[in-house]
């Protein structure tokens, strides 16, 4: 039998990454991709009504209230959509036998650590985003006992809005940039979480709970950067800042790395070095 998988927020980073590698497991799932235009989390009866309609065995939800500093002004929404909304889906798994896989973030936890967190590790959000996701995860599993919430950080890919690029966009319009040189983690490359979530959807038996992912190992954003402008055969000069000199309305972590060892334990996922992961971004991007 054909399994069918829900994915919310298709049109983002993550949803657009799983679109494109959907054709390799069309023999073994049916995918239906939605957007806040065809499916509002924050509306129990929308919710309701597309799993009624499409019955999922699997929902992947990669949508997400993401603006974080704004969120700082907007908490309403961010916790409508993060917090609410991620119940909702759970509501509407649990009554349908539905494995919900529900994306989340580093910003769960304050940063003030030189260890990497484990899932079990104390969590401690600085702003009303991370708290709004922490929300998030709690409800689900309380919920839902099918649930796999995957923290990840550092989200980027070819598509839509993200750090690299921006930098890539930047550099083209610049002679030199201040980059943070002092606030630690670990970029993904949302193709390598794609692959990550289907690699779990097919894994049977399930384990259920708490998950990290990223590519490994940490850096800054300004290694991070370094990495770009070489790998992109850009020239600009870039100069190390810290996080006093380019000040947030949001909080953010100075150290969020986390531990990946569960996951590759778990469910056997190829951990990737971030490096190479961008590389191949980069050359993406470049084509």
């Amino acid at each position: 039998m054909t399994k069918r998988i829900l994915i919310v927020g298709g049109n983002g980073q993550l949803g657009n990454c799983i679109r494109k590698i959907a054709p390799d497991f069309e023999n073994q799932y049916e995918f239906n991709f939605t957007d806040a235009q065809t499916l509002n989390i924050t509306d129990r009866d929308s919710v309701s009504d597309v799993f009624y309609d499409f019955k999922p065995h699997f929902c992947i939800n990669a949508s997400a209230y993401t603006a974080v500093d704004l969120a700082e002004k907007e908490p309403e929404k961010a916790f409508a959509v993060n917090a609410e909304g991620v119940a909702n889906l759970a509501e509407a798994c649990e009554e349908s036998n539905c494995v919900l896989i529900h994306v989340s973030t580093d910003y769960v936890f304050d940063g003030e650590t030189n260890i990497s967190y484990s899932e079990d590790s104390f969590t401690n959000p600085q702003g009303v985003y991370g708290a709004s996701k922490l929300k998030g995860e709690e409800l689900a599993t309380d919920i839902n006992p099918k649930t796999i919430v995957i923290r990840t950080s550092w989200l980027y890919s070819e598509f839509n809005k993200n750090f690299v690029k921006t930098m890539l966009n930047l550099f083209s319009q610049k002679d030199e940039l201040g980059i943070v040189a002092d606030q630690f983690g670990q970029p993904t490359n949302a193709n390598d979480l794609a692959e990550a979530i289907m690699k779990i959807i097919e894994t049977e038996p399930k384990t259920y709970g708490i998950f990290h992912f990223s590519n490994y190992p940490e850096t800054t954003w300004f290694e991070f950067a370094q990495k770009i402008a070489e790998f992109s055969g850009s020239k600009i000069r870039l100069n190390a800042i810290t996080t006093e000199k380019f000040p947030t309305p949001a909080k953010r972590p100075k150290r969020s790395t986390m531990s990946l060892d569960k996951i590759e334990e778990t469910y056997k996922i190829e951990l990737k070095h971030w490096e190479n992961t961008l590389q191949d971004c980069i050359e993406t991007l470049q084509k």
